[in-house]
């Protein structure tokens, strides 16, 4: 495959909504072309002790896993089915009032959605950047 168009969003956690600060901790990929979504998270505890120290890591390492099961597909009590990809993504790229948001939608090409993926989490979310 050549030229796979793509888009992403960024996994936002926003401890204070009010105060609309955020740490970036996990991407979504989703290649509608190559019947692809899945997403990514990296919570490195230090970052989040730092940023949110009243935060339960558990907790919000939960919640990532929960949206993670929802791009997935996964049945959850309180979320829609959505047996198609892109319902999936939409659901996810919602805004939302909650500590965990979506970012603005990027996008781009790609030869390969699961190592742009991997890519993206390494350059925008790990702490060292990549």
């Amino acid at each position: 495959m050549s030229g796979i168009g793509y888009q992403y969003v960024l996994l936002r956690l926003v401890p204070s909504i009010e105060r609309e600060e955020f740490l970036n901790v996990g991407v979504v990929v989703y290649a509608q072309m190559a019947d692809f979504l899945d997403a990514r998270f990296d919570l490195a505890p230090q970052r989040l002790e730092a940023f949110a120290p009243h935060l339960d890591p558990a907790d919000v390492e939960a919640a990532l896993e929960g949206l993670c099961a929802a791009v997935r597909g996964e049945a959850c009590a309180g979320r829609p089915a959505m047996p198609k990809l892109g319902q999936r993504f939409g659901w996810i790229t919602a805004p939302r009032s909650t500590i965990l948001q979506p970012g603005p939608l990027h996008g781009g090409v790609t030869d390969d959605p699961a190592l742009t993926l991997d890519r993206l989490v390494s350059r925008l979310v790990t702490p060292s950047g990549g």
